[in-house]
């Protein structure tokens, strides 16, 4: 059985840093995908950041390029997301998900979820 979950999410002043990890489980790891999405309050899930545990191959949002690095601990099944430089508009929902093969960072391709970590980014 998949098992994601998400925490490090908080509260945090413009120009910050927040580090969320996933810990995922029940899932093979060498030949999977695994993303970060958000979703704020009105608007549409978007891609943040994937990694394919495979190879490390990786991809960003444009929104994050520069300030936000996904990274994996393979020894603990963990996905990590380091954002620096925050902004009011990254505050939202952020969810971990993880699907089989090298995924493009497209919600619908992903077929585990978890139950997400509130990120809130304001003076």
């Amino acid at each position: 059985q998949v098992q994601l979950v998400e925490s490090g999410g908080g509260s945090v002043l413009p120009g910050g840093s927040l580090r969320l990890s996933c810990a995922a489980s029940g899932y093979p790891y060498g030949r999977t995908s695994i993303a970060w999405f958000r979703q704020a309050p009105g608007k549409e899930r978007e891609g943040v950041a994937r990694i394919y545990t495979g190879g490390d191959n990786r991809d960003y949002a444009e929104s994050v390029k520069g300030r936000f690095t996904i990274s994996q601990a393979n020894a603990k099944n963990t996905v990590y997301l380091e954002m620096n430089s925050l902004k009011p508009e990254d505050s939202a929902m952020y969810y971990c998900a993880a699907g089989t093969g090298r995924l493009g960072l497209q919600a619908r391709w992903f077929d585990s979820w978890g139950q997400g970590t509130q990120v809130t980014v304001s003076s």
